[in-house]
């Protein structure tokens, strides 16, 4: 009761406020995406997504390496496919020596204990930009889970430690868990994209990897046929309790500062880790804003990242990862 409790006390000096502070930013909270290239000596940033740069395999190792330094030892790859190699059914992701089980490999080499994740969807691969195979107009669905299950064994051979499918087909956790068994692969994880939104958040990264849905007629214009309309709640603690059932060792939210109430809805709810991403346009509106004098870049930085963490994230994929850590230590 006031004046007794005064709960300014606590609030006078950042020796006070750091000691009772709830929430605290560590390296291990972080999952860092990096986008791959074919090619020899690249690192071309990325237009929409300033001071964020696509690797070619060589400085790709000397990325991994600087990561591990700073204590980030998990990441997430993603592959640009050239137009040339791109088809209806993702034949290139199948390809033993193709870019991302190269990029695998190439992580593993460079540190092996780093955690390497890989996409598992069809869009990058798609000359339709989408998530999944095309017939008569529609993204078929069970033909596209058994097309990423294979694609989930070929990344598993090349050393991936968890196979993260990103598509929002139903039942493919299962689909994938299952062949990981049957071919040996018990201890491949699976980080499900549990709870993912048809989002306008994502055309930065649509632009990172020439991967957007493309104008054709009698091709479905968005992915809102198989991502989740961002006007439900609920439905994204069935899609994620249905995925854990499957085999989900890590489920996901994406994105991620609209979505907060998502996931705390299914911290409060699971038993597994809980990762957030926060996509490509929340990088790019801090990043733009910072760069026009609007907000301040690392205050505003630390306090979405720190948002994402209150609200019962375990694990955060963040293209800030790198800066948040450098600031920290």
């Amino acid at each position: 009761m006031f004046p007794l409790r005064r709960n300014r006390r606590l609030r006078t000096t950042e020796a006070i406020r750091s000691l009772v502070r709830e929430t605290i930013i560590t390296p291990k909270d972080f999952l860092v995406p990096l986008f791959v290239v074919e090619g020899k000596g690249i690192k071309h940033e990325i237009p929409s997504m300033p001071n964020y740069f696509r690797f070619s395999l060589d400085l790709l190792e000397n990325e991994v390496k600087e990561l591990w330094k700073l204590g980030l030892k998990s990441v997430l790859l993603f592959v640009k496919v050239p137009d040339n190699l791109k088809d209806n059914k993702g034949t290139e992701a199948l390809i033993p020596n193709g870019l991302m089980q190269r990029a695998v490999k190439t992580v593993k080499n460079a540190c092996p204990d780093m955690l390497v994740m890989t996409d598992v969807a069809l869009d990058p691969y798609s000359v339709y930009g989408h998530d999944g195979i095309i017939e008569n107009g529609q993204i078929i669905n069970d033909e596209t889970a058994e097309f990423l299950a294979e694609m989930s064994i070929s990344h598993a051979q090349a050393g991936a430690d968890f196979v993260a499918p990103s598509d929002m087909m139903d039942g493919r956790i299962l689909t994938i868990r299952e062949a990981l068994e049957d071919e040996g692969f018990i201890n491949t994880g699976i980080m499900s994209y549990s709870a993912k939104y048809a989002s306008a958040f994502y055309g930065p990264f649509r632009d990172a990897l020439d991967s957007a849905p493309v104008d054709i007629q009698d091709i479905p214009k968005d992915k809102k046929t198989y991502q989740m309309d961002y006007g439900n709640r609920f439905e994204a603690i069935r899609e994620t309790e249905m995925d854990i059932d499957e085999g989900a060792d890590i489920v996901m939210v994406k994105p991620g500062l609209s979505y907060l109430d998502i996931l705390r809805d299914i911290k409060n709810e699971v038993d597994v880790p809980v990762a957030v991403y926060q996509v490509s346009g929340e990088y790019a509106m801090i990043k733009a804003a910072a760069e026009n004098g609007w907000l301040n870049h690392d205050q505003i930085m630390l306090e979405t990242t720190t948002a994402f963490k209150r609200a019962g994230a375990d694990i955060i994929a963040s293209y800030f990862a790198k800066d948040v850590v450098k600031l920290l230590s």
